[in-house]
């Protein structure tokens, strides 16, 4: 009997289990660590529970895997490093390091001449009012490490707000960022291979709102050759300075034309969750293919797709079933404010009878 190859991940949540539903029919067994009983992963492999900084627990959840991969930019680069004399672990420990410091990446984009909004460290009051002068109002005060969904940062317009965000930020490590006047927001989602290959999907446009992924439309609105490469610009020097392995994702603003380094994504992608039916190869498979040293698959949409987050509570499947061309994917999770619990992917021939499908489906699907 051919034995099972087996993928460890660091993180139990629906992009762990949306992994795992890509990798079974390749063949492939999952084990996951997570530090929360019942974590959405369970439904496709064993889930041993425990922190993701706990060394003993990540070494039982790496017994026998062919290769380490994590769901979450969260996991402590310690433990990825940790685990790295045990099995090959991708995308790289140094992606975490990058990732998880809002500084560092602005310094990796920008040594890389990759355009980012104007920003500044801030480690005291001082330095937050030396900022503010050099950048200007309005801008944007964040944490350098944590904080997700909008978490962790105060928009600043006022004098009275730089007040408001010491009070509630200071005493972290923090980081100043100039507003940026965007038209819109895009992210670009690629994979690269152990060979150093490298696919890009098409961009994509989003629309957030309390700093939660509402909606992606996938190809861009407007999408051509020019944003296309103007996009992969801003994430394929990023893969190979990091010697990176896997699915990663960059966060775009469009600022009339000129693209703006927002977050780095060294994961599989929210923005990304259109290609499970739109595009030839998901993400999730190609993240696979990646990690194990495959071939990779072809990147191309399959006509013009959308993808609607559910936030909060989950739709009637029946009426979502219902629409015509949508795809429910339900992440088994508990429902509760602010949290995503699944999301709905509509697949057309083409973006007029896309955005027609969304606006029906925006009837349904409601926070």
């Amino acid at each position: 009997m051919r034995p099972v190859t087996q993928v460890t991940v660091l993180g139990g949540g629906q992009l762990g289990r949306m992994l795992g539903l890509a990798g079974i029919p390749l063949g492939l067994s999952f084990r996951f660590l997570d530090p929360t009983p019942g974590a959405p992963a369970g439904a496709v492999g064993p889930v041993v529970t425990g922190a993701l900084d706990d060394l003993a627990a990540a070494a039982e959840a790496a017994a026998g895997a062919a290769v380490v991969t994590y769901e979450w930019e969260g996991v402590p680069a310690a433990t990825a490093r940790h685990l790295g004399a045990r099995a090959p672990v991708w995308p790289p420990p140094r992606a975490l390091e990058v990732a998880q410091d809002r500084l560092a990446e602005k310094e990796a984009c920008r040594a890389l001449g990759i355009g980012t909004a104007p920003y500044r460290a801030v480690d005291t009051r001082a330095d937050l009012d030396a900022a503010v002068r050099e950048i200007g109002l309005p801008a944007v005060c964040k944490t350098r490490r944590g904080g997700y969904d909008g978490k962790g940062q105060h928009v600043l317009r006022t004098r009275a707000d730089v007040d408001a965000a010491w009070a509630r930020l200071g005493g972290v490590p923090l980081i100043l960022e100039g507003f940026v006047p965007f038209e819109r927001e895009l992210s670009i989602v690629a994979v690269r291979g152990r060979d150093g290959e490298v696919r890009c999907w098409p961009v994509v446009e989003n629309e957030h709102a309390d700093g939660i992924l509402r909606v992606t439309r996938a190809p861009a609105p407007g999408h051509d050759d020019a944003l296309q490469r103007r996009a992969e610009a801003c994430i394929v020097p990023l893969l190979e300075e990091l010697g990176y392995v896997g699915v990663g994702c960059v966060e775009l603003f469009d600022a009339g034309g000129t693209l703006l380094a927002n977050e780095i994504a060294p994961r599989v992608h929210n923005s990304g969750h259109w290609t499970i039916e739109g595009a030839q190869t998901s993400q999730f498979e190609n993240h696979l293919r990646a990690v194990l040293g495959w071939p990779l698959g072809a990147t191309d949409a399959r006509g013009a797709s959308a993808m609607v987050n559910c936030i909060g509570t989950m739709p009637e499947r029946d009426a979502v079933l219902a629409v015509p061309g949508a795809h429910l994917h339900d992440y088994g999770k508990q429902p509760r404010p602010g949290r995503k619990l699944g999301h709905v992917t509509v697949t057309a021939p083409d973006e007029r009878r896309r955005d027609e499908v969304l606006d029906m489906l925006r009837q349904i699907v409601r926070d």
